[in-house]
């Protein structure tokens, strides 16, 4: 699993949580970037992307999620 393959993947996620089809994924990508990311979107998105991987994040891996990279960083781990 490379990282273009989960970019592309958290976008159908994203476009869908976000319904901004147009969305770009970015490693830097945050909430700050995206007009319709608050709280209750966060949780739906988080909630998505971990039914798509069949992974769950600790809440201290949560925490240290700054941007789409560092979850891109953690699915990767998680599925190594």
């Amino acid at each position: 699993m490379d990282r273009e393959q989960i970019k592309t993947e958290l976008k159908g996620i994203f476009a869908e949580v976000f319904a901004t089809p147009e969305i770009e994924i970015t490693d830097d990508l945050n909430a700050e970037k995206v007009d319709r990311w608050d709280s209750l979107t966060h949780l739906n998105m988080i909630s998505e992307v971990e039914s798509f991987y069949s992974i769950k994040f600790k809440l201290k891996e949560l925490i240290g999620m700054k941007n789409v990279g560092d979850m891109i960083d953690l699915i990767i781990s998680k599925k190594a």
